[in-house]
């Protein structure tokens, strides 16, 4: 079956394919207004060595960098993904979904702090107070460990909280996939139809009632064959015409 053949289905089944166009244009629309939009803000921060760790360049602390800190950054990120920080930040007034974790290709212990919601102004203030928590999680961590105030570790900020975008991909997949399943599913349908008005009228319909077919007696084994009327007829019958005797 050739495109013209499928497009004069389509033309000559247009009673079914047009019902299943319109129910997918009416569930794609639902999936357009019930799914929302997501906005997502992200702040990039790192650790720095302490201050008395950095007399020796001249208290610059992005002259001094140790593995150690790569290690805490990834200690910290875990814990802020925790469900006790979970609870914690939402008690702060946190709304959407947070994500702190190392970030792509880094080469330090730089760290992503990501909010996802529906909200943009709650998007960004909640990714503000993320940044604020996580500061305070890293100086409480230090402080549980008896660090005096000149040895610990301290955070800086590299990008602030963005301007929330909206994150429209996931919406998209799941209109394009409830779109194309439609459609096929209509095709499917126009040509179940036209295959159903194709079948012959007469194929496979069952015997009516009471009609049967004729079927050979069997023949007991060792009995001769049953000689035909006309065979038993020229027997009888002599060259003459007087019957045999």
């Amino acid at each position: 079956m050739d495109l013209a053949e499928i497009w004069r289905v389509m033309r000559r089944r247009w009673y079914v394919l047009l019902p299943g166009l319109l129910l997918t244009a009416a569930l794609t629309t639902a999936v357009h207004l019930l799914i929302p939009v997501e906005y997502q803000s992200q702040s990039t921060v790192t650790l720095l060595n302490s201050s008395k760790a950095t007399e020796a360049f001249d208290g610059n602390p992005f002259l001094s960098t140790q593995a150690s800190l790569t290690g805490m950054a990834d200690g910290l990120a875990r814990n802020l993904n925790s469900d006790g920080a979970k609870a914690d930040l939402k008690a702060l007034g946190v709304t959407g979904k947070h994500e702190v974790k190392i970030a792509d290709n880094a080469q330090g212990p730089f760290m992503w702090l990501t909010v996802t919601g529906t909200d943009p102004a709650a998007v960004l203030k909640s990714d503000e107070l993320l940044a604020g928590y996580a500061d305070k999680r890293l100086k409480e961590f230090q402080t549980q460990q008896s660090v005096a105030p000149e040895a610990m570790i301290r955070m800086a900020t590299i990008v602030p909280p963005q301007k929330p975008e909206a994150q429209t991909k996931t919406r998209l997949q799941y209109i394009v996939m409830v779109g194309a399943l439609g459609f096929v599913l209509s095709l499917v349908a126009v040509f179940f139809v036209e295959a159903r008005r194709r079948t012959p009228r007469g194929k496979n319909r069952p015997a009516p009632a009471g009609t049967h077919t004729a079927e050979a007696a069997p023949v007991p084994v060792g009995a001769a064959p049953a000689r035909s009327d006309e065979t038993m007829a020229l027997r009888t019958v002599g060259p003459g015409g007087a019957g045999a005797t």
